[in-house]
């Protein structure tokens, strides 16, 4: 491979997900390859309705220490609704940055479905990788056509279709078509050696025990609702600390700091893997829906990785899990079994797939799309 384009869900910053694992991955694996990776729009009208900050997008930018990847982030100034033209114009100016990077023909890796258009403005041999099943995800009516239509495309276009679990490739192979070749499942994992290396004690803990989650606090994932009932019922004894950063609405945030819980927001890596080793519990209060069914959760990997009891509802990754420091509880029970986990203590590591497992398989499928370039 030599060029590669990803269209991503989220931003390349200090809390790390699938695609940087993977895309630092391949640069480290490969010398000569190039990546752009694309962050989603900024939009100050929609961070100002939520009362964050206004952020707007910027040109071309070098990152890392390869000297060999890049991010672009445009701003989206009206909704959708009002300027429709936006996504094209996204499209040719994804295509028009990675012209300006001498890129020629690139391989194209998508995860936002909205983008599919990329896909046959371009020409480009793309990959699909479906991280969360977001056809069933609770979104405005248009919003939910617009994923809808690009995933369609995606499915029945795309080179290559990767999933991140089983039970999605059960609910998208049927709408692959025979001659395109079949789905692929490349699992998430954790950087083993990373996890393990012990940290000092995060300043942002609060003392006494704690009950820790990490991840993006999102409310197609996490029971609201939930979190504030245990963080009220567990007052005096554990703190209930959400660490990772706040995507919620202004009513879910106030209701969980009505309840105590703490919120300090995106942290760097040392200090989030930090968060989990000195965690009493590590805690998975998440929805169960057809959305949270379709997960391959980082953080199971994460959590088992620091050697933590963790506590979670019955979903998808957690409740298959056979390792017995993952406590299922329904969500009556939960803040007894936290109660009772945060006083069990430490336990073994678990045996884990490591990030450069999935890197190989990764390069393997590019490297099959890179081959289809004029």
């Amino acid at each position: 491979m030599s060029d590669l384009v990803v269209v991503s869900l989220e931003c390349w910053d200090d809390v790390w997900r699938r695609n940087q694992y993977l895309v630092d991955g391949l640069l480290r694996a490969d010398p000569d390859l190039r990546v752009l990776f694309v962050e989603p729009p900024a939009d100050p009208m929609h961070d100002a309705r939520s009362r964050r900050r206004p952020e707007n997008g910027h040109g071309t930018t070098a990152v890392g220490d390869t000297g060999r990847l890049w991010t672009w982030r445009p701003t989206k100034w009206l909704p959708r609704r009002v300027d429709r033209g936006f996504d094209e114009r996204f499209a040719r100016a994804i295509r028009d940055a990675a012209a300006g990077l001498g890129f020629v023909a690139p391989t194209l890796w998508i995860n936002d479905p909205r983008m599919a258009s990329l896909m046959t403005v371009t020409g480009w041999p793309t990959l699909y990788d479906v991280t969360d099943d977001w056809a069933v995800a609770d979104r405005p009516a248009a919003e939910r056509e617009r994923i809808l239509s690009g995933e369609r495309l995606l499915l029945t276009q795309a080179a290559e279709v990767v999933v991140c679990s089983p039970e999605l490739e059960r609910r998208k192979s049927p709408d692959r078509p025979a001659e395109r070749h079949p789905i692929v499942v490349i699992r998430n994992a954790v950087d083993v050696e990373d996890y393990q290396r012990p940290r000092p004690r995060p300043a942002l803990l609060p003392a006494g025990r704690t009950a820790v989650y990490a991840g993006t606090l999102h409310e197609d994932r996490l029971d609201v609702d939930l979190v504030a009932a245990t963080a009220r019922a567990l007052a005096g004894e554990v703190a209930v600390v959400l660490v990772g950063p706040n995507a919620l609405g202004r009513d879910a945030t106030e209701r969980l700091r009505a309840a105590r819980v703490a919120l300090p927001g995106a942290q760097p890596r040392d200090v989030l893997i930090g968060c989990l080793q000195y965690a009493d519990v590590l805690i998975v209060p998440h929805l169960v829906n057809d959305f949270t069914d379709s997960l391959d959760p980082i953080k199971l990997y994460e959590y088992l990785a620091v050697g933590r009891p963790v506590v979670s509802t019955p979903v998808a990754g957690f409740r298959d899990a056979e390792d017995v420091g993952v406590a299922i509880t329904g969500r009556a029970d939960l803040v007894e079994a936290v109660r009772r986990v945060a006083r069990a203590g430490q336990r073994p590591p678990s045996e884990l797939a490591d990030w450069s497992e999935r890197v190989s398989a990764a390069s393997d499928l590019i490297n099959r799309l890179a081959d289809q370039r004029p």
